[in-house]
């Protein structure tokens, strides 16, 4: 199993190394993205307006802050529409970034595309890391390394994977596998302890994914409930998706994180239990590992909901308004997937339990019958 994380680790590495994600931009030439200082706004005459579809014109003074263009000066029309979903309200002072389409014969075209947000990203960003290595130390480090492992195999082989076509579910598997390998070996290290989590988070996972995969095609699920699925019809690749595949796979990937916090947490809690009384029985383990299961699942469960409802509460607060029933709400596409993806994942997190406190109680047993037939010799 150390050969194996090693090598696991070794194969992600040159991935990085060697490969780079396929994306629509990369196929053609781009105008360039970069980032700008607003300097001034001057509202335009209403009159100056070439079109009833905006609301309101200013002309808006930048300099460029990066790029080939860095310390040139541009006046934009910038113009508003009304909507607050698309508008970027500018004014002096404010960071935004532009994109700039170098038209030729010295023509260059530039206007506002976006708010600068990165910066306070990367100030949370930090923030995490700081906390991570305070409080985890050593732990805490090798947590980074699995979190930036996972990163890149999203990165550089799930998404350019699903891109070129691949079976969505069998790529996410795949994908899954390593992680919680990965994730759990590197963290945990290679021992019994490790071992019992793998197997159910790997167990819990699966087993949710195929009873999400089989009540998901019994009621109909397209996988098109929102608008970014419908987006990938039109790409210039023009992959043939299989979008409930698609579907299922996001379904998996979503209940992995909270399933290995599950998994880790019964084994670590087991291998403790043991050190502290090591005459402890196989069974009796295994019902510790169980009682402590039945305590963190009525938190994590709720979490998996929660998270889930978090997310469609805009939605949720439109059937509110219009007071649609309940019967309608329910049987929607959006809304019923929505219901498989939470309820799938926390299957998945249930029978994690009893899968890893079995897996722990054995694996322990027969480590524990090696040393003592070790000890005999």
């Amino acid at each position: 199993m150390k050969k194996l994380a090693y090598i696991l680790v070794l194969m992600i590495l040159f991935i990085t190394i060697g490969s780079n994600p396929v994306f629509a931009d990369s196929l053609q030439k781009e105008p360039v993205i970069e980032r700008a200082k607003v300097l001034n706004v001057q509202e335009l005459a209403e009159d100056a307006l070439e079109t009833d579809f905006f609301t309101e014109s200013m002309v808006v003074s930048l300099e460029v802050l990066s790029g080939d263009y860095k310390g040139q000066q541009f006046e934009v029309i910038h113009s508003l529409t009304g909507s607050f979903s698309y508008d970027i309200l500018v004014k002096p002072g404010d960071k935004v970034l532009v994109t700039i389409d170098d038209m030729g014969n010295g023509v260059v075209d530039v206007y506002i595309s976006e708010y600068l947000r990165d910066t306070y990203i990367y100030l949370v960003l930090g923030i995490f890391v700081a906390l991570l290595i305070l409080v985890g130390g050593f732990k805490g480090l090798k947590t980074m390394l699995t979190l930036i492992l996972t990163i890149v195999l999203i990165l550089k082989v799930l998404l350019p994977g699903l891109l070129a076509g691949y079976n969505p579910i069998l790529l996410t598997i795949a994908v899954s596998f390593v992680v919680t390998c990965m994730t759990m070996l590197v963290v945990g290290g290679m021992n019994t302890k490790s071992y019992a989590a793998i197997i159910g988070v790997l167990g819990g996972v699966f087993i949710a994914g195929l009873i999400a995969y089989v009540i998901g095609s019994k009621v109909s699920l397209t996988g098109l409930s929102n608008e970014e699925a419908m987006m990938l019809m039109y790409i210039p690749q023009g992959v043939n998706f299989d979008f409930r595949g698609l579907l299922f796979a996001g379904i998996i990937m979503g209940a992995l994180g909270a399933v290995m916090d599950v998994g880790i947490s019964i084994a670590s809690s087991m291998e403790e239990i043991k050190s502290l009384n090591p005459n402890i029985s196989t069974k009796a383990l295994i019902q510790s590992g169980m009682n402590i299961g039945k305590d963190i699942m009525g938190t994590m469960t709720n979490t998996l909901i929660l998270a889930y409802t978090g997310s469609a509460i805009p939605l949720l607060l439109l059937f509110t308004a219009y007071q649609d029933p309940l019967v309608r709400i329910i049987n929607l596409d959006i809304i019923a997937t929505e219901i498989i993806r939470a309820f799938a994942g926390s299957i998945g997190l249930l029978l994690c339990i009893p899968l890893t406190a079995v897996a722990a109680g054995v694996l322990t047993e027969k480590a524990d019958k090696k040393r003592n037939e070790e000890k005999t010799v």
